[in-house]
């Protein structure tokens, strides 16, 4: 039988009754333990970034879709219960109301969980598909009816072996041929295919690779989804944060898009250029890091397309836009590749504030902090 009230606020306490009594205790830091104090046991567990009322977004006590700050928090949020899903599941917190950390994350914000995606290669929570309760189009346009959300890298014992596979197979563009982003897909497609009206995408790191790989399918077939990407992974040597002559880093990335453009003609093997206009309408906003090295390309990605222009290398960079070298020289091998950065159009959030450390620039939680400070540019593929 099981008991739990809180203590102090930040604190609560599980009392499991059995034959020789147990207890567990909930603290506000420190790593799990458990003690023995003759025939008690008392478990001691810290929790962490997964648990609502200690690290969620407590200063959306009243939001409004109209409002971009309040669309983006609630997207993270939503994002984080899939992270929190995992680490339920592997704490065997599943279906123990009183324990599970999930629900505060979708609930908050009166949504609720409709379906969990799992991977079938280890059946682990990688995706979530909420449901807004009580939709009204008319009171609230911008509300979304779904948000489909997708977590990244999770370093937990019975994840991360799987998320690291799936890192490599993006690295080698080669994501969209595993099984997890086939069930996403899958996900995506039912929802936002059958007259579904506002539907969101959400993704982080790896997760913002599977949303945006399955927003590029869609608005392909003429379907464009509103998509909150945050930290997107950019494929490409860190050339912003690695040199620091400005004048040096704008001749390699003239230089860059010179020769990709010359292999992209040569090899004949350059994209279709009607499928990337077509690609263009779809706008996705990215929100990225400078200190976060796997995202902070994606602001020089963009600001080379005005130099080339200024220039007069407008059509060179238009056709570099469409291709990589790397997926030239995959489509030269006969492999097949799905490129992740070449992105027409998007909105692109710039969080400025300053961080300690790579893994606080990298961490979903920051896009909900109200202190963030934020610069935004939209830039459209001409």
């Amino acid at each position: 039988m099981m008991h739990s009230r809180p203590i102090m606020g930040s604190l609560y306490l599980k009392i499991r009754e059995s034959s020789v009594g147990s207890f567990s205790i909930l603290v506000k830091s420190g790593k799990e333990r458990t003690l023995s104090i003759g025939e008690t046991q008392v478990c001691i567990m810290a929790p962490d970034e997964h648990v609502f009322r200690i690290s969620g977004p407590h200063h959306l006590t009243h939001f409004n879709w109209e409002n971009q700050e309040d669309r983006k928090s609630v997207a993270a949020s939503l994002i984080q219960g899939v992270y929190a899903l995992e680490c339920d599941r592997q704490r065997h917190r599943c279906g123990a109301e009183a324990l599970e950390l999930a629900p505060p994350w979708w609930s908050s914000f009166n949504f609720q969980l409709i379906q969990k995606l799992i991977d079938e290669a280890d059946s682990s929570v990688f995706g979530a598909i909420y449901e807004l309760k009580r939709h009204e189009k008319h009171l609230a346009p911008k509300a979304p009816k779904y948000v489909i959300a997708f977590r990244g890298t999770l370093l937990k014992r019975d994840s991360w072996k799987r998320d690291f596979e799936l890192d490599v197979k993006m690295l080698r563009n080669g994501l969209h041929l595993t099984s997890r982003f086939r069930t996403a897909m899958q996900g995506v497609k039912e929802f936002a295919s059958a007259g579904h009206a506002n539907v969101w995408l959400a993704g982080h790191s790896l997760g913002s690779a599977v949303a945006m790989l399955a927003g590029k399918n869609m608005a392909k077939m003429g379907v464009f989804l509103e998509s909150f990407l945050f930290n997107p992974v950019f494929l490409s040597y860190p050339i912003e944060r690695s040199i620091k002559n400005q004048k040096l880093k704008k001749g390699i990335r003239i230089a860059k898009s010179i020769v990709t453009a010359v292999l992209a003609v040569a090899t004949k093997k350059s994209e279709d250029p009607e499928e990337f206009v077509k690609l263009s309408e779809w706008v996705p906003s990215l929100f990225v890091n400078p200190a976060d090295f796997f995202c902070s390309e994606y602001v020089p990605y963009f600001d080379h397309r005005k130099t080339m222009d200024k220039i007069g290398a407008a059509d060179i960079e238009r056709l570099a836009t469409q291709n990589s070298i790397t997926s030239i020289f995959l489509s030269v091998m006969g492999k097949e590749s799905e490129q992740l950065k070449t992105l027409p159009s998007a909105n692109l959030i710039i969080n400025v504030s300053p961080s300690p450390n790579f893994f606080a620039a990298h961490e979903i939680r920051q896009w909900w902090r109200p202190d963030c400070q934020l610069q935004c540019q939209s830039y459209y593929y001409k």
